[in-house]
C-alpha cells in the first residue's frame, strides 16, 4: 500500500484497537512502575471509541476521519494519555484536512502536527522522558522520507525502527513530568510508558501498510 485512503481507515483503527487491546495488560503493568496503572484500560478504551467512530463516519475523508478518531478518544478517554492522544490525532487530521489520499509527505505532516499538538497541550520538551522523545524522532523520519521521495510503507517501516530506538534511549532520562516525575532518579532505567504507546501506533500503522 503505497497511499492510505478513507476506505483504509477504519481498518486501520480496527488493527489500532487489536493491537491497544493485545496490549493492555502490559501497558497496566508497565504504567504502575511509576504510574497509576491505569494506561492500558484508557489506551484500550481509547481505540476501540476510536474504531467506532471511524466506521460510523466511514463516508468522511481521510482526515475528518483522523479528527473524529481524536474526538471520539477525548470523549472516551479524559485522562493525561487520552487527552494528549486525541489532541495529537485532531491536530494530525486537520494537517491533512484537504488530502484526498495519505501518502509520505501527508503522512509526515499528520505526525508533526501530531508531534506539536502534544507538545503544546503537555508543555513537555525532547528529553523530559514522555511520548514527546519518541514523537520527535517520528516525525524527523517522515519528512526526511518525504524529502527522498520514499514509498510509504519503506518510509513508515523506518519511522517505526526510529521510534523503537528512541523509545529504548527514554530507559537512559529522568522523568520530569506527570506521577513519574516523582520518582526522579528510580525512573531511570525504566522504560517510558507514554513513549511506548507512541511506538505502538506507528508500528500498527507500518504494518497495516506493509500488509496492504
Amino acid at each position: 500500500m503505497q497511499a492510505l485512503t478513507a476506505n483504509d481507515v477504519a481498518g486501520l483503527f480496527a488493527a489500532l484497537e487489536k493491537t491497544f487491546s493485545d496490549q493492555r495488560e502490559f501497558l497496566i503493568a508497565l504504567d504502575g512502575k511509576v504510574g497509576d496503572s491505569d494506561l492500558g484500560i484508557t489506551m484500550s478504551k481509547s481505540f476501540t471509541a476510536a474504531h467506532a467512530a471511524v466506521v460510523a463516519a466511514a463516508d468522511a475523508s481521510v482526515g475528518k476521519l483522523f479528527g473524529r478518531a481524536g474526538l471520539s478518544i477525548a470523549k472516551a478517554a479524559p485522562s493525561t494519555m487520552g487527552t494528549l492522544t486525541a489532541t495529537g490525532f485532531m491536530r494530525g487530521g486537520k494537517a491533512v484536512e484537504a488530502a484526498t489520499t495519505i501518502g509520505t509527505a501527508e503522512m509526515a505532516a499528520f505526525w508533526r502536527a501530531y508531534r506539536d499538538g502534544v507538545q503544546e497541550r503537555g508543555k513537555a520538551k525532547v528529553g523530559d522522558k514522555t511520548v514527546l522523545d519518541v514523537l520527535d524522532p517520528i516525525a524527523v523520519s517522515l519528512e526526511a522520507s518525504a524529502a527522498a521521495g520514499k514509498p510509504l510503507d519503506a518510509a513508515l517501516a523506518e519511522a517505526a525502527q526510529a521510534a523503537s530506538e528512541a523509545l529504548e534511549a527514554t530507559r537512559l532520562l529522568v522523568a520530569q513530568h506527570g506521577k513519574a516525575a516523582a520518582f526522579q532518579e528510580k525512573s531511570r532505567g525504566l522504560q517510558d510508558a507514554g513513549a511506548t504507546v507512541a511506538v505502538f501506533i506507528v508500528e500498527t500503522m507500518a504494518n497495516f501498510v506493509k500488509a496492504g
